[in-house]
């Protein structure tokens, strides 16, 4: 593990366990079953990219530790509307406070702005976190394999997928790929920003692609910002992305989110 992905992950141990002692597993388990049903995540990426789109998983995020502050007026249910208007098919939302400025509310306030699923945007390392997700509203958690072992990648998903979740397991080299597609999940993440520079370098997208088999679904993560680099990603199989920072500095997120879908995928 990273420095960086280390320091965060062990500030995140003592976050839940705080959180454990403020509010134990049985009540949140109890606000997990009144939670309103799962949309399907994967679901919705799937007919998105049927249908000949882009399957964008538009992300609701004010700062992050490489970016600092990115968004001053930050609502997340108009951005959520916004991203809903321009075409988005999913949302991710940060709920990270220490590293970057998120909160439970901003998730729960950004799924009952719109119907797109949402995904919980954050370092999941405990079944505690999983479940919680699930009485935030979350439809889907991240599976980051780079913050875990093998077991416990297995237990987070097996979890997730009980409570009625989709998972995104996210890898950012060829070691992480191979371990990730011994879970059960289709839905695959490459981060394209080094955990250990925080550097992003999208061609990292185009190096493990084609190590996956084709009945997964590929999201590429990170570094994209235009149409171009959307059609570059899909000449490498990849038809689904996630996109936070370069829609949300823009001043119209829905006319940005709109022109950045604007053009038809390529055919790989």
């Amino acid at each position: 593990m990273s420095d960086v992905l280390a320091r965060i992950c062990d500030g995140k141990r003592i976050e839940v366990a705080r959180s454990k002692s403020q509010r134990p597993a049985a009540a949140v388990e109890r606000a997990a079953r009144e939670a309103p049903k799962p949309r399907g995540f994967l679901s919705a990426l799937e007919h998105a990219v049927a249908d000949g789109r882009y399957g964008l998983i538009a992300e609701i995020k004010k700062a992050s530790p490489s970016a600092g502050l990115i968004r001053a007026d930050f609502d997340p249910p108009s951005l959520a509307r916004a991203y809903a208007t321009g075409g988005a098919t999913c949302l991710s939302v940060l709920t990270d406070k220490h590293d970057f400025q998120g909160d439970a509310a901003y998730l729960i306030a950004a799924r009952a702005a719109c119907a797109l699923p949402v995904l919980r945007k954050d370092f999941m390392l405990d079944p505690y976190q999983v479940i919680e997700a699930r009485a935030m509203g979350a439809d889907c958690i991240l599976v980051i394999m780079a913050a875990l072992t093998d077991d416990e990648a297995c237990e987070l998903e097996g979890l997730a997928l009980d409570w009625g979740m989709d998972v995104l397991v996210e890898v950012h080299n060829r070691e992480e790929l191979e371990r990730a597609l011994c879970l059960k999940t289709r839905l695959i993440g490459i981060n394209n920003r080094n955990l250990k520079t925080l550097k992003t370098d999208i061609a990292t997208t185009e190096a493990l692609a084609a190590l996956v088999p084709k009945d997964r679904c590929l999201v590429s993560e990170s570094g994209l910002a235009s149409p171009s680099d959307l059609a570059r990603m899909r000449r490498a199989g990849v038809s689904c992305f996630l996109i936070g920072e370069a829609l949300m500095r823009q001043q119209d997120v829905a006319a940005a989110t709109a022109a950045l879908l604007a053009q038809e995928p390529a055919r790989a």
